[in-house]
């Protein structure tokens, strides 16, 4: 109806159930052993032109809620959208400019610690501090749920910009691919996305502990001026 990828997500987490259950002897075999997923899976590549930046992120300045400021941290820290939208204000430090995400936040399972640049900061600096989020949902005065209203936001945007066949996930690659032409080496990028670490091999990924903290600054800096200098045209 729709939701391939929805119903491929939904088998994996049946099959997880049933295996679970014969482990612990509740079933001789699971029911979903031998059914296929509902639909072929194709990698997205889709990375936003400039122009679509630009169109993007002047639609984004119209709106009053949170969407907006959400969308461009999206771009701004090329972070994952769940992970933004939870933002907290107890994961920030404004005066070092860094957004400390615990290993419970992140879908790797490890600590992450996000330097903001200088338009991030700004971005973040004038939301009212209402609860322990900084994005809560317009439905719940506490601030104690994230924004949830993602579709009916992104049909606006879609309109407004007149941008259209993207998703939000979509900005977190155009980020990527963005610092990589601005001459930022692989092993920095993916320390920004906190990807497992594969370009420096596999020794490096269990003995390399240097965090990348200057180098992940300096390209998030660079990559913010230069979504600037797209955005002013």
């Amino acid at each position: 109806k729709g939701f391939a990828i929805g119903a491929n997500r939904t088998l994996a987490n049946f099959k997880t159930f049933f295996r679970w259950c014969v482990e612990r002897g509740l079933l001789e075999r699971s029911p979903a052993e031998l059914v296929r997923a509902p639909s072929i899976e194709v990698s997205r590549d889709r990375v936003l032109s400039d122009e679509e930046i630009r169109a993007i992120w002047k639609a984004t300045l119209t709106y009053a809620g949170p969407y907006g400021r959400i969308v461009r941290l999206l771009l701004l820290t090329a972070q994952r959208r769940e992970e933004v939208a939870g933002m907290r204000w107890d994961e920030l430090d404004l005066k070092s400019r860094t957004w400390t995400l615990r290993a419970n936040r992140t879908k790797s399972g490890r600590l992450h610690v996000v330097p903001l640049s200088e338009v991030a900061a700004f971005g973040v600096c004038p939301v009212p501090r209402v609860g322990p989020l900084l994005f809560g949902s317009q439905a719940d005065p506490s601030g104690d749920r994230p924004f949830s209203c993602w579709n009916q936001a992104k049909l606006r945007l879609h309109k407004a910009s007149g941008v259209s066949d993207w998703r939000l996930h979509d900005l977190r690659r155009t980020a990527a691919t963005g610092m990589a032409r601005l001459g930022i080496s692989p092993p920095v990028i993916e320390r920004v996305l906190n990807h497992a670490v594969t370009s420096a091999g596999p020794l490096a990924a269990v003995y390399q502990r240097y965090d990348y903290a200057n180098e992940k600054r300096e390209a998030l800096e660079l990559w913010a001026s230069e979504v600037l200098r797209l955005t002013r045209g």
